[in-house]
């Protein structure tokens, strides 16, 4: 079992593909890729010339891929509007599933996937990778162990103060569904329901802004956008209440007037033992002794289970945790279910922020 190769195929040959998952993937010993498609034929050409086995296949249309037996599972690294139909006919076709985040452009399509799982019998993971960042991994083995005690506050954030990709379809509202909420809120918003273990929302309040979207000389870290292109939101913000009371603000800007970006995406978790965040790592506060303290966890080295031989690299954690799941059977660990919790929220706060009113589930 140990020396058997999975055979993967990589669809969507862009971004995050070369920046994420073909290089973690290059890095197992247990996996091939095989076959590589893309609209733009010339990009999914470069890809299997750097990353692929020999003899991996070109294509332009991806069901001509998934009709390769061989092939054991798949990856959809396209733009939002796709993940649904392209996955949906992945595990038709007998193929697993990794799905880059966020799971679907709206509910409908991520409930539509998660459907095909269950019917199919084929592993599904979104491509959530921040869980596997080391104060990530550490605050949820804490919460679990009850360190926190019960978690009823915390904060998701994902704020730039202007880092708006100006690259692919990010800032396309018709092909990505949102803009700075659905690519990096989803990430904070994952993370902060992760660590919670709260899947259960009841009602959700939001607002979304474009506010800078129409500036010309914006001081951009990627560069200037085209203001007639960029039909997202800029900004948007949710008020989270779960069944049990507890409340998450949820936060996301690509182009904020902040003085400190937040990053790609953080929690803050207020529990009735003791809470903690993610400023400069892992960062506790609580009382002892009867006094309050702030205690912080130098991660860097060690302090998770990192796998043997393996980067500490989050999306080289998240490929091999992935593959682990195909070949041993593995729960994965970002599961369906979770991702359409995630993707339902977001789809309420963009809801709420076009009615003006909250959306009670």
């Amino acid at each position: 079992m140990a020396d058997r190769v999975v055979k993967i195929g990589i669809i969507g040959c862009g971004g995050i593909a070369n920046a994420k998952h073909m290089p973690a993937l290059k890095k197992l010993d247990n996996v091939q890729m095989v076959a590589f498609c893309d609209i733009e034929v010339e990009r999914a050409q470069k890809a299997a010339e750097k990353f692929g086995a020999e003899g991996a296949k070109v294509y332009a249309d991806y069901k001509e891929l998934l009709k390769d037996a061989s092939i054991e599972a798949v990856h959809v690294l396209t733009p939002n509007n796709s993940h649904s139909p392209i996955s949906i006919d992945a595990m038709e076709a007998g193929k697993h599933v990794m799905c880059e985040k966020p799971m679907a452009k709206t509910y409908a399509e991520a409930k539509a996937m998660l459907d095909a799982h269950k019917r199919t019998g084929k592993i599904l993971t979104i491509g959530y990778q921040n869980r596997f960042r080391a104060e990530s991994m550490a605050m949820k083995r804490a919460a679990g162990e009850g360190m926190f005690g019960d978690i009823y506050f915390a904060k998701a954030h994902a704020l730039r103060r202007r880092g708006v990709p100006t690259w692919g379809v990010f800032i396309d509202e018709e092909k990505q569904g949102g803009g700075p909420l659905i690519d990096i809120g989803t990430h904070a918003l994952d993370l902060t329901l992760w660590i919670m273990d709260n899947y259960e929302p009841a009602v959700v309040l939001g607002s979304t802004f474009k506010k800078l979207g129409d500036q010309k000389e914006t001081g951009n870290v990627f560069g200037d956008w085209k203001p007639e292109e960029f039909t997202t939101e800029d900004s948007a913000f949710g008020f989270i209440k779960m069944k049990n009371g507890a409340t998450i603000i949820l936060e996301s800007g690509w182009a904020l007037n902040i003085a400190n970006s937040s990053g790609e995406a953080k929690t803050t978790i207020c529990g009735t033992k003791a809470g903690a965040d993610m400023e400069g790592g892992l960062r506790v506060n609580s009382v002892e002794f009867g006094k309050q303290y702030i205690k912080e966890y130098d991660l860097s080295t060690g302090g998770v289970a990192f796998f043997s031989g393996s980067s500490a690299d989050p999306g080289d954690l998240e490929a091999k945790a992935w593959v682990d799941s195909l070949i041993n059977g593995t729960d994965v660990v970002a599961k369906p279910e979770q991702a359409l919790v995630v993707t339902q929220i977001l789809e309420a706060i963009y809801t709420s922020s076009k009615t003006g009113k909250a959306v009670e589930f």
